[in-house]
């Protein structure tokens, strides 16, 4: 069974954006050799990323156009994503297929894959599937600034939920690279 990562770079007080929708300034204050490693490593060792419509539509919007030519640009157009959605049911983007029953494709996608599934971004679905105990790791870049104002990653009024670290590395930048594996029970 394939493991259900969650990927996201958040701000030492939890936001993962700013007070607008993709303000990602601070990302800037992390990304640096370690963090592109990791992103071309995920290009071999990833089965399908997700995402919710939000970030699926800023990530489409990026990736299609940008004039970046690399590794990361070839398996963000090229790996097959997954979207959760109630307000779109089709995609443009190469490799995307939309779901109202991201929970359910999750669950069927987790039995078949042979490598992990990553969401990027997301909060609203990583909440959802949290919720429904379909998360196996979550990985996250902190990044060494206090926002102050913006939108929090993990979503408050949750259950607890227990995780255990397993890996943790600093990057020369100063930003941490957290790897939490998920005590389901």
């Amino acid at each position: 069974m394939a493991k259900l990562c969650i990927w996201n770079l958040v701000t030492l007080d939890g936001f993962f954006e700013g007070e607008k929708k993709w303000d990602l300034e601070f990302h800037g204050r992390a990304w640096g050799p370690e963090l592109v490693a990791l992103s071309k490593q995920w290009g071999a060792t990833t089965e399908t990323l997700v995402f919710g419509r939000v970030t699926y539509e800023g990530m489409k919007a990026y990736w299609t156009t940008t004039d970046e030519d690399d590794e990361v640009k070839a398996f963000m157009n090229g790996l097959p994503k997954l979207v959760a959605s109630h307000t779109i049911t089709t995609s443009d983007w190469n490799n995307t297929t939309v779901t109202a029953d991201i929970v359910g494709d999750i669950r069927q996608l987790k039995q078949t894959a042979t490598k992990p599934i990553r969401i990027f971004g997301s909060a609203e679905l990583c909440d959802s599937l949290l919720k429904a105990g379909l998360v196996d790791e979550i990985m996250l870049c902190v990044v060494p600034v206090l926002l102050g104002r913006g939108t929090p990653f993990f979503k408050p009024g949750r259950d607890k939920t227990a995780l255990k670290l397993t890996t943790s590395s600093t990057t020369a930048g100063g930003a941490t690279i957290l790897t939490y594996e998920v005590e389901n029970g």
